[in-house]
């Protein structure tokens, strides 16, 4: 991918290589589908380090406009999703 994944400059090392992650399984949801048990594992670990809804809205708009995905459509199908479900995203944004 060309573009860059959002990130604070107040977060530990790991923490951004899980904030990453986290947007690498969006990706995943998009090119392929990927389980949903996955999505929340790394939506949960997401959520440890960036709590605040207002945030996570602003880092989503960032990555969003880098890339063309959009997370929160991801993270609703998964949060309304029976588990054994594939997630997959079904367009990106402007892409």
């Amino acid at each position: 991918m060309e573009y860059s994944y959002p990130f604070s400059i107040d977060w530990s090392k790991n923490e951004i290589v899980d904030v990453i992650a986290f947007f690498q399984t969006i990706e995943k949801a998009y090119e392929k589908g990927v389980k949903r048990e996955e999505v929340l594992l790394k939506y949960r670990r997401f959520k440890e380090i960036v709590p605040s809804m207002a945030e996570e809205k602003t880092i989503f708009r960032e990555f969003e406009e880098e890339s063309g995905y959009i997370s929160y459509d991801i993270v609703k199908q998964t949060k309304t999703s029976p588990d054994g479900t594939i997630i997959k995203g079904i367009n990106k944004h402007g892409r």
